[in-house]
């Protein structure tokens, strides 16, 4: 058993990148990930093969896959590496004006085509030297992405998320209708169930909760199109028939685009909750609780500004 005095052989380096060769099992992108050369990352293995008397990782065509021993190290690396980055956070003051701090944020589609522009001008101003490092992160995907340390905070629709994580609720994302056709007026249940529709899904799916709301009332629309990124629907639906459901923020920031315009659906659409997640171990890091805290405060903003801007006559409606 090691002592604390043993530890002084122990290169806090080399464990970090053994964390990350267990999350990538390949060299060449853990120094992409770490900003290391491949020799660096090979040196590394090296001195913690010597170190823990151990292969560690046996290459299995492209990948390195861990030994028994590595499994059993990371077990009880991983929390260790989170208390010792919690415990030096929390010795460090954090001025967003000079700050340096890189942040690691998943973002999932729609937010980032519709909220994550004006969030970035917001944050630059307050700290103009802070780095961004933002992933593609979609509800199936954030959980693994903050198990694994490659994000520090999300934004998305979230499901199961891992034990120590923590989850803030953030704002409804509220379903509305956009379309690009000059018919005057707001289309009706039958016209909408009749209209070619266009959905976005990151997986493909063909069928969401708008069908499944239609099948209750025995109802069914005509889906003739699945892209997999918010972003392409403008020029999808230019000079067509065509209508999509999207979140009311991306209908809003699209309705600003010449040609579209946004209605509320006509059908009563659940609606799902906008969270912002994070990893338990940056909970009380100083730079963390900054960012929470500007992104939770811009939402609130955002949503209470599109509350303002929806139709005066949906929005009595709504309350009625």
């Amino acid at each position: 058993m090691m002592n604390r005095n043993d530890l002084r052989r122990a290169d806090i380096n080399l464990l970090v990148v053994f964390e990350s060769m267990m999350h990538e099992r390949n060299v060449s992108r853990v120094g992409e990930k770490l900003f290391l050369g491949q020799p660096t990352i090979s040196s590394a293995l090296g001195r913690l093969r010597q170190m823990f008397d151990d292969p560690l990782f046996i290459r299995s065509g492209r990948v390195m896959e861990p030994t028994s021993r590595a499994e059993e190290i990371f077990s009880n690396l991983a929390p260790a590496l989170d208390g010792i980055a919690a415990a030096l956070s929390r010795c460090q003051a954090f001025n967003p004006e000079t700050s340096e701090a890189t942040f690691h944020v998943g973002l999932s589609d729609d937010v980032e085509y519709a909220l994550f522009p004006s969030l970035l001008r917001r944050l630059r101003v307050e700290a103009p030297n802070m780095t961004l490092v933002v992933r593609r992160a979609d509800h199936w995907q954030m959980s693994q992405l903050l198990t694994s340390g490659e994000i520090s905070l999300g934004i998305s629709h979230t499901l199961d998320l891992p034990a120590n994580a923590r989850r803030k609720g953030l704002r409804p994302i509220r379903p509305m209708l956009l379309r690009a056709d000059s018919q005057p007026g707001e289309l009706d249940l039958d016209e909408f169930c009749r209209r070619p529709n266009a959905v976005v899904s990151s997986m493909g799916n063909v069928i969401d909760e708008v069908d499944s709301t239609l099948s209750h009332i025995d109802r069914q629309r005509k889906v003739v199109l699945t892209v997999p990124q918010f972003s392409a629907l403008p020029v999808l639906l230019a000079d067509s028939d065509m209508i999509a459901i999207v979140p009311d923020y991306v209908a809003r920031s699209m309705a600003m685009i010449d040609g579209l315009r946004a209605e509320f659906a006509p059908l009563d659409l659940p609606q799902q909750e906008l969270s912002m997640v994070w990893r338990g171990a940056t909970h009380n890091d100083p730079a963390e609780r900054w960012l929470r805290s500007r992104c939770s405060a811009f939402l609130a903003e955002q949503e209470a500004g599109g509350r303002r801007s929806l139709p005066v006559e949906n929005t009595l409606s709504s309350v009625a």
